[in-house]
């Protein structure tokens, strides 16, 4: 469990750092901490829920967190996340007018890695940069304008003057932010995305800020990205919304 991990975690499911870090399953009721991603609009949680370090915990209003509390009575997180225990609990919201909204896995990266650019006209853009960018279509995983959670720092590959790929990464804590991937389809498979997500993470990490990758679970191609640039499965995750 990487400490800054274990820490943001923390302050994300309104618990201590040794909850996180212990062999129990815990149920919070939801609060908004400072310094807590900031990614979704949180400020009213109704419910959320991490499997980490081979646990559960949960985070959301007093009547769901008892409700999970009566029917995740079994502990550990390893299989979670199947369809069977989701079901029970996504009926559960739907009489609240909520529905699950994701499941995603997550990763994170603390080690720098060696990336060949060779061929590639590598652009960077700094934060007040990134505005020419608002509304293009090409680029929504990469840069998401959000105002709780901004883009802080891009990186484009060219060739003859034609971006290939942008990779962005947005504040969704002061201590990790998340790192987002687009490619041009007609360079998709070949090892762009993996190229511009592995220089996006060495400068993040050189802020001393800890990169993370969040994707689907049926995302193969996104998923092989993350691995192929350097990063790990660290915990997953489970959003609610409205319906």
């Amino acid at each position: 469990m990487n400490d800054i991990l274990c820490h943001q975690l923390a302050l994300d499911y309104c618990c201590t750092e040794e909850e996180v870090r212990d062999e129990k399953d815990h149920f919070m009721i939801y609060k908004p901490m400072d310094g807590r991603r900031r990614f979704q609009n949180d400020d009213e949680c109704f419910l959320k829920i991490v499997v980490a370090n081979n646990k559960v915990l949960y985070a959301g209003k007093e009547e769901i967190i008892s409700w999970c509390r009566e029917h995740y009575k079994i502990p550990g997180g390893e299989w979670f996340l199947e369809a069977d225990n989701l079901r029970p609990l996504n009926d559960r919201l739907h009489s609240e007018g909520k529905k699950i909204k994701f499941v995603h896995p997550f990763y994170i990266s603390d080690v720098k890695s060696e990336v060949c650019t060779d061929g590639l006209d590598i652009k960077w853009y700094e934060k007040g940069e990134l505005e020419r960018f608002r509304g293009d279509e090409r680029f929504g995983e990469a840069l998401a304008f959000c105002e709780k959670a901004p883009d802080m720092i891009a990186v484009t590959a060219q060739r003859e003057g034609k971006i290939l790929g942008m990779a962005g990464a947005s504040c969704d804590s002061p201590t990790m932010w998340q790192i987002g991937i687009n490619v041009d389809p007609g360079a998709r498979g070949s090892g762009i995305g993996k190229t511009l997500v592995a220089l996006l993470k060495n400068a993040v990490i050189e802020k001393g800020i800890l990169p993370f990758y969040g994707t689907s679970i049926s995302h193969i191609s996104s998923q092989r990205v993350a691995l192929g640039a350097g990063f790990l499965p660290a915990w997953a995750e489970l959003a609610v919304s409205d319906i």
